[in-house]
């Protein structure tokens, strides 16, 4: 058999042409892979689901620990400290002996005064003996009208004279009595503020201490005109009491309930707000006056109230919005109306429904009509149904807030 012989040229347009129908073959391999990687990947979002319960709305104001008779401690005799017989921080009891002036002086005053009484008392007998002597020789005209009447004012001048050495000793006597000095109540005695050898009185700036009755212990807050006034209306209509908690500066919940007591007489122009005294039983005496902590009364309750998690809402222009999970888990961007705040979450008012879910966790990566892969949100944020939430002040969510 005879062989065809390919001329050479032939050859190498043939080896052109396959060249460049293998580049056109690969860059159509590559653009389709390049398509099949250009899908976005679906987003992981954790979903709370909307519940509904009855929520107890609470106030909270902060208040300052005060005692409920604070008895400044002064000197009202002027001499040098020489004891002090109580130890500083602890409880004392009413006419326990605080403090020792020197006594010396006014012993000697007593003795004094006692001596002087004695010479007045004997001036006084002596003219009590001459007006009783006197007396029978005016009535048979013995004496003159004038001997009788000298005889009478000497006796009355100097029974008044015992009558004043008298009260002498009496003051020199209190005087004495107030170098001891005792505690007017029973409460913590502080920090003196006299050293022994000082010279006190009735002049000294400071006191020597203050002795604090500490059970029931006062809790000052303020509250505004327009609370005061509700408050008086509630009171008119007969509304029961409501027991108070109060919140420590550690974040734990002192264990007695207290009261409202009493407001002050006016209202501060510069705050519109009013002083308000509450009381709580203090039998451990752990309050002590000046402490910090948080009043916290429950004002009402909110019937069938929708809470969600606060880090659901986002702020944007004075609108707050929450991203809603709807079938084949599409995002819906809806707007809301929050309410009050209970704990870490919000109560919606306005714009959802029971058992909507709302993106709780990844909400900067959703947006309108995106598919997500919605998974359940953390256990330690969603409070469980039935839990009593505690409601506190209704305010709406900040934008830091929001965009968490």
């Amino acid at each position: 058999m005879a062989i065809t012989k390919i001329p050479f040229s032939f050859r190498k347009s043939f080896s052109v042409v396959l060249f460049f129908v293998l580049v056109i073959f690969l860059s159509v391999a590559g653009g389709c892979k390049k398509e099949q990687k250009a899908g976005p990947p679906v987003p992981n979002v954790e979903v709370f689901t909307v519940i509904q319960k009855d929520v107890p709305i609470y106030r909270e104001w902060v208040g300052t620990a005060d005692g409920y008779v604070n008895a400044t401690i002064r000197a009202q005799v002027q001499g040098y400290l020489i004891k002090q017989n109580y130890k500083e921080g602890d409880f004392v009891r009413k006419g326990q002996l605080l403090f020792e002036i020197d006594p010396r002086t006014f012993q000697a005053a007593v003795e004094q005064a006692k001596g002087q009484l004695a010479v007045q008392q004997a001036s006084w007998d002596t003219a009590k003996a001459n007006l009783n002597r006197i007396k029978p020789l005016a009535e048979r005209n013995a004496v003159s009208q004038k001997d009788l009447d000298d005889a009478t004012g000497r006796e009355q001048a100097t029974h008044a004279s015992v009558l004043a050495a008298k009260a002498a000793v009496d003051k020199a006597e209190l005087e004495l009595g107030f170098t001891k000095i005792t505690s007017p109540v029973d409460g913590i005695a502080g920090v003196a503020k006299a050293q022994i050898g000082n010279l006190v009185g009735p002049g000294s700036v400071e006191e020597l201490t203050t002795v604090s009755t500490v059970d029931p212990i006062k809790v000052y807050i303020q509250i505004s005109e327009q609370e005061y006034l509700k408050a008086m209306e509630q009171r008119k209509q007969g509304a029961a009491k409501r027991p108070l908690e109060l919140i420590l500066a550690d974040g734990t919940v002192y264990p007695q309930k207290g009261e409202f007591s009493f407001a002050d007489r006016e209202v501060d122009v510069r705050t519109g707000t009013i002083r308000v005294a509450t009381l709580f039983p203090n039998p451990g005496n752990l309050l002590r006056p000046g402490q910090f902590g948080k009043i916290r009364a429950e004002m009402s309750i909110e019937k069938n109230a929708l809470l969600i998690p606060q880090r659901a809402v986002t702020e944007m222009q004075g609108q707050y919005l929450v991203a809603i999970v709807g079938q084949e888990n599409k995002i819906a961007i809806k707007r809301v109306k929050p309410g009050y705040r209970v704990d870490s979450d919000w109560i919606i008012d306005e714009g959802l429904k029971p058992g909507e879910r709302v993106v709780a966790e990844g909400v900067q990566k959703v947006k309108e009509g995106m598919t997500v892969n919605p998974k359940p949100f953390g256990e330690e944020a969603q409070p469980k149904p039935g839990a009593p939430g505690k409601a506190e002040s209704k305010q709406e969510p900040t934008a830091q807030q929001g965009r968490r």
